[in-house]
């Protein structure tokens, strides 16, 4: 017979509130980082570019995944050390997103941005990798989050191939 270890209660209001103020950061954050200047609007874009009012829905419906995958996440964990590491991951993915936001539109380096975008794409597949096994709904819940950023590293390495070089 095997014995299950103890599952630490957690209630519901302490990891919602915290996953709701980060995203909100991360969000006021990443809107006053992006801005769309000048110098974007003059960078050659790829025909499949989406527009700025889909990405910006598209963002919109990330954060509210990660921040529910971040509580789902956190509730699934058996203990407080593995709940820490989720909360790690979900706080390490919030830095590289503004980061990479950094990197691209304030300090105008796509160059830089795409070499992010890469350690960025890793920290959301690896963030699924440690959830996948405790709680499949959450892994599912970030699956669109790597899938936008898959294709926002991808749109950012063919605006340096299409742009370069920068610096």
């Amino acid at each position: 017979m095997k014995v299950r270890a103890p599952v630490v209660h957690r209630s519901w209001g302490l990891p919602i509130g915290m996953a709701a103020v980060a995203a909100v950061a991360v969000v006021a954050m990443g809107a006053t980082i992006t801005d769309i200047d000048p110098w974007y609007r003059t960078l050659v874009q790829p025909d499949w570019a989406l527009p700025e009012r889909i990405s910006s829905s598209a963002w919109t419906a990330i954060y509210l995944c990660t921040a529910l995958a971040a509580v789902t996440g956190w509730r699934a964990m058996p203990n407080q050390s593995a709940a820490e590491w989720m909360i790690g991951l979900f706080a390490l993915n919030g830095f590289l997103n503004i980061l990479w936001s950094l990197l691209l539109f304030k300090l105008h380096r796509p160059d830089w941005a795409m070499v992010e975008a890469v350690a960025w794409w890793v920290a959301i597949a690896s963030w699924i990798y440690v959830i996948w096994p405790r709680s499949f709904a959450t892994a599912l819940l970030l699956l669109p989050y790597l899938a936008w950023v898959t294709y926002a590293g991808y749109l950012t390495m063919t605006i340096v191939r299409l742009n370069g070089p920068f610096g």
